[in-house]
């Protein structure tokens, strides 16, 4: 049997685990974002807004009949740890709620590509199968 080793918070460098959150930096994160896949059938479009020490996150995915609007009901703030490249900035957890589903989001930027990984969960008894997908955004130019 192989013998894995696992890195635990004790074992990050003591700068990526500081406990000063006024050193993460956001600006990587704020603004507008597009999908870049063109014929996505989810999100096309995202914005990512912050006041003081708040953020928003507002999306527009693809549907049917046009453009979904998206709104995020809660938006939590996590420190985006690096350690290989020795990096620590903001990373978002959002939420959104349709009442048939719910999509629980993870956004951070990797190497000035946005990444978005999606949670979704049906809660209409539909029996429809819960997934999970990972979309790729940049900012237009």
């Amino acid at each position: 049997m192989e013998n894995l080793e696992f890195n635990q918070i004790r074992d990050l460098d003591r700068a990526l685990i500081d406990s000063d959150g006024q050193s993460l930096n956001a600006d990587r994160l704020t603004g507008d974002w597009l999908n870049t896949d063109r014929n996505t059938r989810g999100l096309r479009e995202i914005t990512i807004e912050r006041t003081g020490e708040r953020f928003s996150v507002s999306a527009r995915g693809a549907g049917t009949d046009g453009s979904i609007d998206w709104l995020a009901k809660s938006v939590t703030v996590l420190a985006n740890l690096e350690e290989e490249a020795g990096q620590r900035s903001i990373a978002l957890a959002a939420d959104f709620d349709f009442g048939f589903m719910r999509a629980e989001t993870y956004l951070r930027v990797n190497k000035g590509v946005l990444v978005i990984v999606l949670f979704n969960t049906f809660k209409d008894q539909s029996g429809r199968t819960d997934y999970v997908t990972r979309e790729f955004f940049y900012r237009p130019d």
